[in-house]
């Protein structure tokens, strides 16, 4: 199991570098979190990684509740202040608008699972800034899944 965590960490490091950050990155932040939905409910989710954002397990709670009670078209979830509506639903991930956004261009955020992880995207923008955001999660995704087939 260390070995595997010290492949992923390796990944995600160098992805991070490369599409997590400021201007001119495609996500404004990113987290990776140890999430099962199969696994027993005492097993809580952690964040094993994040980057541009210093949300806690806390902030997270809401998220999860909401990917756990499947209602993804009729709710509203929230990532720390911020609310998000869900724009588009696919196998594996979704896409969601921030509601109160604060920025003229707006906010989103891209959820995906990749085995035994959720990775969370957030960007800044519109529908651009959500393809560029979504090739950038699409990336992380192939390496892992390349690792466990």
């Amino acid at each position: 199991m260390a070995g595997d965590w010290s492949w992923a960490r390796r990944v995600w490091e160098k992805w991070a570098t490369k599409h997590v950050g400021p201007s001119g990155k495609p996500v404004q932040a990113a987290l990776l979190l140890n999430y099962d939905p199969s696994g027993p409910s005492r097993l809580l989710p952690i964040i094993a990684e994040q980057e541009g954002t210093q949300l806690t397990a806390v902030d997270l709670r809401a998220l999860l509740a909401f990917a756990k009670r499947g209602n993804l078209q009729t709710e509203f979830f929230s990532l720390g202040p911020n609310q998000y509506l869900v724009t588009s639903i696919h196998e594996s991930w979704f896409c969601a608008r921030c509601v109160n956004s604060t920025k003229s261009g707006g906010e989103g955020a891209i959820v995906m699972q990749i085995g035994a992880y959720l990775l969370i995207c957030m960007y800044d923008g519109s529908l651009a800034s959500a393809s560029q955001a979504m090739v950038a999660a699409d990336q992380l995704a192939m390496q892992f899944n390349r690792r466990t087939h």
